[in-house]
């Protein structure tokens, strides 16, 4: 099928500034840009699509979420808008009720953020056993980081007294005893979440539709699944071979659930797509949540005495990790929120790299996710090692304010420091973490080029980058990160029809508006696959 696009908008991307009269594909392929009377001539056959002012620009490439989570969350209950302990006790009764769940199935909520609730609190076993004395109920925080646990779901997951904090987690404690109070942190919760969550019955049964749609409808073509494990490969192959799949996703195993192993049995999906699944490399965990006060920082939180958070990991360990992930010729992505998270990720892939002594290795680009408190000597660092910056930069919108607070006015304006990843010309990318945040590439563009908290204030101006840095992060850069910017991020010939059609030219209006700006249309290898109603 061809198809010539005119009469609108078409920014390339390819270079600032550069716009096109018009556009042919055929089929998946961006075949040529030129004017709309040559075109026509010589593609007398194809189909004429009139942009009717409209902007064509390239679909948006997720630097880094978690799809699948992103699925099973399309079946939990929502606690997003709850802002006091009754709304989720309230909010989760009715989910219970509404999905007949029983003592032998469990509950789970996602999405409260205890920033935002009566003294900062989470929602301990005292409450959530309001909901249910015998039904299993988890809530998981907006971070992912942590969670609260009733006292039926403590016991399902075998929490007692006498647990210990495994390495790299917390379990809450009633004061001054050793029983669990049902908070939990890090390695903990995703340890005894995932006890429970093999009780989960058909009200979390995966919406595919539902999630994709969330990112087709913000202009997402190209997404993560970052965190994988063998069942998360197994399920989006099922779906892919279902024709369940519009958007191409890029699957990176976390190393300490048998990600080798995964590798081994899937090597065909290895850096190569099979449909819209491939594999991109490994996935490791260093610290926490900088909201959450678990991400490992160099020095304290604001009036949190000596804390400092804390690792997951000790160096021994990593350093193994990514030795590993260098003999494999994979890419390394490390989740790290903190600075000393981020020290500990330089320190030993330097290490690693150092002792393979192969210089190609260098062009696996490994990548330090969020880097929410980056420092600019560590951008530095990341160049020379060929690092990629993927920076969650909506975090100075939805926790500006609080990281303000937890990290004084020095550290906090600095946070999500994408102006010293571009001053340092590193291929910088944007992304939202879904499910912890909805995958609005608009809304964290908007974020990157303005800095505005929720109270409105200007948080970091000099962090601040241009209206052509931030589109070109979320489109080009997510796609050098995969290692695919010859096949996507630019409307160039020879590379995928993926596309979106804008209501407004982002380089036209008050970069404020940019938030506001409406996906009308998405096209996925030439087709379109969401049409705003």
């Amino acid at each position: 099928m061809k198809k010539i696009y005119y009469n609108g908008k078409i920014i390339t991307m390819a270079k600032e500034g550069e716009y096109a009269e018009t556009l042919l594909t055929i089929d998946d392929k961006i075949i040529k840009t030129g004017r709309l009377e040559d075109l026509r001539q010589s593609h007398e056959d194809a189909e004429l699509v009139d942009l009717q002012g409209k902007t064509l620009m390239p679909g948006f490439v997720d630097g880094h979420s978690h799809f699948l989570l992103a699925m099973q969350t399309a079946g939990m209950a929502d606690l997003s808008r709850c802002s006091s302990f009754e709304e989720i006790v309230e909010t989760m009764k009715n989910y219970i009720e509404k999905n007949h769940i029983s003592e032998t199935g469990a509950a789970m909520g996602w999405g409260y953020d205890h920033n935002f609730l009566p003294g900062g609190k989470h929602p301990d076993k005292k409450i959530l056993d309001q909901i249910s004395g015998s039904v299993p109920v988890c809530v998981v925080n907006t971070s992912g980081h942590m969670g609260c646990m009733n006292s039926a779901a403590l016991n399902a997951a075998g929490i007692g007294a006498d647990t210990p904090d495994p390495q790299g987690g917390k379990i809450g404690r009633i004061e001054g005893t050793s029983q669990p109070d049902g908070y939990l942190e890090e390695a903990a919760m995703f340890q005894g979440m995932g006890i429970v969550a093999a009780r989960l019955g058909k009200a979390a049964v995966p919406s595919i539709s539902a999630a994709e749609n969330l990112y087709l409808s913000n202009g997402v073509t190209t997404v993560q699944d970052g965190g994988a494990t063998r069942q998360t490969v197994e399920s989006l192959l099922g779906y892919d071979q279902g024709g369940q799949l519009h958007v191409d996703v890029v699957v990176y195993l976390m190393m300490e659930e048998e990600g080798r192993e995964v590798l081994r049995d899937y090597s065909q999906l290895a850096g190569k797509y099979k449909d819209h699944v491939k594999i991109g490399g490994y996935k490791l965990i260093l610290d926490g949540s900088p909201q959450g006060k678990s991400a490992w920082m160099t020095k304290p939180y604001e009036n949190c005495g000596d804390y400092c958070g804390y690792p997951r990991y000790t160096d021994e360990q990593v350093t193994t990790f990514i030795k590993e992930a260098l003999e494999d010729d994979q890419q390394v992505l490390a989740h790290c929120n903190g600075d000393a998270a981020g020290d500990q990720f330089l320190r030993c892939y330097r290490k690693a790299y150092e002792e393979a002594q192969d210089p190609e290795k260098k062009n696996l680009r490994p990548v330090m996710i969020h880097c929410q408190t980056a420092r600019k000597d560590q951008m530095e660092q990341m160049k020379d090692l060929n690092m990629i910056p993927s920076v969650f930069v909506g975090h100075v919108y939805y926790w500006g304010d609080i990281h303000m607070k937890n990290f004084g006015q020095e550290r906090g304006s600095q946070i999500s420091p994408c102006k010293w990843a571009e001053e340092e010309g590193l291929v910088l990318n944007l992304h939202q973490d879904m499910p912890v945040t909805r995958p609005n590439m608009l809304h964290s563009i908007w974020c990157a080029v303005n800095r505005v908290s929720r109270t409105g204030k200007i948080i970091g101006e000099e962090q601040k980058i241009t209206v052509y840095q931030a589109f070109r992060a979320a489109s080009y850069g997510g796609a050098y990160e995969y290692k695919e910017e010859d096949r996507k991020g630019t409307l160039e010939p020879g590379k995928r029809a993926d596309m979106i059609i804008l209501d407004k030219d982002p380089f036209d209006i008050d970069p404020m508006e940019i938030k506001d700006i409406q996906v009308l249309e998405t096209i996925k290898d030439g087709n379109t696959v969401y049409t705003k109603e």
